[in-house]
């Protein structure tokens, strides 16, 4: 099917549901852009313009917002769902009536549902068992993909012919779509490092080091595959695009929202404040939460993970966990190569 036959739906108004969808509309193919509020969705459809996230980005004429999620999903080959992790099954639940089987449906949200402790590709499988699932994710900051600045993510999938769908339909000269059959390592890939990105605000706001950096980075790399590979990923996959390659960009980057709510927080700023300055998601806040939970349940070592979790919830000084980290379990330097008991 070519582009001028095609017709997609992304659910969601946000500044990455915004970018996916204006990839599309820009290569000519029929998209429709579902969210909440109306004078937005009126904004882009009058204006070409989403002012509250994107609001220096120019959209594509072609480009059409909807409030009605009927409209938006009806004959649409593939769905994007880009929704925040804690209404994701919601807005699926409210999709669904509307969808038929065999309709791709992908998640690009990096999040966990805290009460189920479900991913978003689970949500799906569980609401939607007809649909074909797949899970985008990458180093995607959506302001510099906005820029059409060359950027690369992964699609992940059992079904290789979804794989080719997405490729095909968000491939573009800056825009370019590897991949992968490891749903759960991609997405766990993108849900993780957005803990690390706040650490790395924490660290940038009191002025560590370039080797503190160097140093907080790799022993987040060795914790996100660690705790993937005990929830069934796989440990190759971190060394991809939607493992290092997004840890990178979003601890280094003051476009991540993690990252600069980690930054407030080092800036002496409360939780609160940080969140609230914002002005959107922070996926990581939630997620600190969610994994220090599992991987105490799982007796996983993520020494990082307890000690940012001790600084976010219980305000406890940086420095402090800090030196905790330098005087505790020596580990082995590269997960998987030496077994934790021969260190």
């Amino acid at each position: 099917m070519n582009a001028k036959q095609q017709k997609v739906a992304v659910l969601g108004g946000g500044s990455f549901g915004t970018v996916i969808a204006n990839i599309m509309a820009e290569k000519g193919i029929c998209v429709s852009q579902w969210m909440r509020d109306a004078t937005r969705a009126e904004e882009i459809n009058q204006r070409h313009l989403n002012s509250r996230y994107l609001p220096d980005y120019p959209l594509s004429d072609s480009l059409v917002a909807t409030t009605d999620i009927a409209e938006a999903v009806k004959g649409a080959q593939l769905v994007f769902v880009s929704i925040p992790s804690q209404s994701f099954r919601e807005v699926v639940r409210m999709a669904k009536p509307y969808l038929v089987a065999g309709q791709g449906v992908i998640s690009t949200t990096k999040g966990i549902e805290g009460e189920t402790f479900s991913l978003m590709s689970q949500i799906l499988c569980d609401e939607l068992p007809d649909a074909r699932v797949g899970v985008l994710s990458g180093p995607n900051l959506a302001k510099e993909v906005a820029k059409h600045q060359l950027t690369a993510t992964v699609i992940a999938s059992d079904d290789e012919a979804l794989r080719s769908e997405v490729q095909d339909a968000l491939h573009q000269s800056y825009f370019r779509v590897y991949a992968s059959s490891d749903k759960y390592g991609v997405e766990l890939g993108g849900t993780l490092k957005n803990i690390y990105a706040i650490a790395a605000g924490l660290s940038a706001a009191l002025g560590m080091g370039e080797n503190t950096k160097s140093m907080l980075m790799t022993r987040s790399l060795a914790e996100m595959s660690r705790f993937a590979v005990s929830m069934g990923a796989n440990p190759m996959t971190f060394l991809g695009l939607a493992g290092v390659g997004d840890l990178i960009v979003t601890c280094m980057s003051p476009l991540s929202r993690n990252y600069r709510v980690g930054y407030a927080l080092g800036s002496g700023q409360t939780l609160n404040e940080a969140v609230d300055a914002l002005g959107e998601v922070a996926e990581g806040v939630n997620t600190i939460r969610i994994i220090k939970a599992k991987a105490d349940e799982q007796n996983i070592y993520m020494p990082l993970v307890s000690g940012l979790y001790e600084v976010v919830f219980n305000g406890a000084h940086v420095q402090e966990v800090a030196k905790t980290l330098m005087t505790s379990e020596q580990s082995t330097d590269v997960e998987f190569v030496l077994p934790r008991d021969a260190v």
